[in-house]
């Protein structure tokens, strides 16, 4: 073991490492106040002063993090902020963990990372480690970052350590959070990875070491790639079923039923989020580097991306056969995060829907219990900005031609959508538990409420 390793150990098992974390978002903010939680010093780096000001301040602008655990980690000492990145030399061990966009032909925008490394390299010193956490492509750390932060001379392995280590964040998963997700590790060298375990092994509560960087990587790709695969079989479900007239709803939760072989995945309006809509296509774009084709992510991508269009043409539809015309009708969207219960609208499938009903003339407002209004950041395609929260009352439904749900908030009550609106376009299912006055069109087939949950019969349970 290196003098340097075996000093870095030192370290991080007496708590007396500072970790720096570049990035104060939805990803690095819950790491820091983990860090923090472990008792070692956390120092963040952004270069937003609103953020830096608002996390000394003690007030959180995440979600997942409340003011009051960071005010208390801040009032601490143990948790403090800064714009001032020739501080990372202060750090004992340095997490990136800024965006990794896609630009507009879906290649990887790997600028925010070349950046933060630039920025380490600055102030970079023997017995550093360096961890990246930003979603990317296999390769990534070693072929970008690594030649970066070796250009001064110090190596990788020896005089400092690198890895990667997938962030896994499921914004408002009221389960599983920063420290209990087991978190993924691969190092450049096998002393890397010692490193790296050393730290994380004592803020997260499972680790999972990988053989390299590279197979981290692939991890973080492989896992949403998995998950945005089945859900575009799930689309496609939906439109065969509606071709069919058959309720999709009922022939996925009878699926769900059984106890081996399946795992249940849902359709919907469209991807979206930080993850499931970009990360397949980082894998996607390294192996167009290699020759080789990934058919199936791009042909998933293709179906997701259908399903805005969908929804739209399905209330079209709906308002045919109450002989309006879109254009001049009054829509009403319930929900435009792109999950429930959250208040993120990253290539949130409701904004393309909005837009697309707006290109056909209806006039289009919303309703959302995490969104105070829609503002226009400079890629929102919407008129009439920034569009105001609609409160949902008995009256506002009534008043709509079509009330479309995109995102299925728990808050909302839908018993009295289901009371009060006329027509309702349904994408997630959830009116089918509400039956009221309202006509339903679900995503296909007909929207009928569910049969019991659970009968008997001839003595046997029945699930329906």
């Amino acid at each position: 073991m290196s003098a340097r390793l075996d000093d870095f150990l030192s370290r991080t098992e007496s708590r007396d490492a500072v970790v720096g974390i570049i990035g104060l978002g939805y990803v690095g903010l819950p790491l820091a106040v983990e860090v923090a939680r472990s008792g070692f010093r956390a120092l963040g780096f952004d270069v937003s002063e609103r953020v830096v000001g608002g996390v000394l301040g003690g007030r959180s602008h995440v979600q997942d993090v409340s003011s009051e655990v960071l005010g208390a980690f801040v009032g601490e000492g143990l948790l403090s902020a800064t714009a001032d990145f020739s501080r990372l030399a202060e750090c004992d061990a340095i997490c990136i963990c800024v965006p990794t966009p896609l630009n507009k032909i879906k290649d990887p925008d790997l600028s925010f990372v070349v950046n933060a490394s630039e920025g380490i390299a600055r102030t970079l010193r023997p017995g550093q480690l360096v961890i990246l956490e930003s979603t990317t492509f296999p390769g990534t750390t070693r072929d970008v970052v690594l030649p970066i932060l070796e250009e001064g001379g110090l190596k990788a392995g020896e005089d400092f350590f690198v890895c990667f280590s997938p962030e896994r964040v499921d914004p408002g998963n009221p389960v599983w959070h920063t420290r209990n997700t087991p978190k993924v590790i691969g190092g450049i060298t096998p002393g890397c990875l010692q490193a790296g375990e050393a730290l994380y092994g004592r803020v997260f509560d499972t680790l999972v070491p990988v053989q390299s960087a590279e197979a981290a990587e692939l991890v973080k790709v492989y896992e949403n790639t998995f998950r945005m695969i089945n859900i575009a079989l799930a689309n496609e479900l939906a439109q065969a079923c509606e071709k069919l007239r058959v309720d999709v709803w009922d022939v996925i939760e009878a699926a769900a039923t059984k106890p081996f072989g399946f795992m249940k995945f849902t359709p919907g309006p469209g991807l979206g989020g930080h993850c499931i809509p970009l990360d397949p296509h980082y894998l996607s774009w390294k192996m167009r580097t290699l020759e080789f084709r990934t058919r199936m992510i791009e042909l998933a991508s293709e179906i997701n991306g259908e399903m805005p269009a969908f929804v739209v043409g399905k209330v079209s539809d709906a308002l045919n056969d109450e002989s309006k015309a879109v254009r001049g009708s009054d829509v009403l969207v319930l929900g435009v995060a792109y999950k429930k219960d959250i208040d993120d609208l990253r290539e949130s499938p409701a904004l393309d829907i909005m837009r697309l009903l707006q290109d056909k003339g209806a006039r289009v407002s919303f309703h959302d219990p995490f969104c105070a209004a829609i503002h226009d950041d400079g890629h929102t395609p919407l008129k009439g900005l920034p569009m105001e929260n609609q409160v949902l009352t008995g009256e506002r439904l009534a008043a709509a031609d079509v009330v479309v749900v995109v995102t299925d908030h728990t808050a909302v009550d839908y018993a009295r959508v289901a009371e009060h609106a006329r027509l309702v376009v349904d994408t997630r299912g959830v009116m089918r538990r509400h039956p009221g006055a309202a006509r339903v069109v679900g995503l296909s087939g007909v929207a009928t409420p569910p049969p019991a949950a659970v009968h008997a019969l001839a003595g046997l349970a029945v699930v329906g």
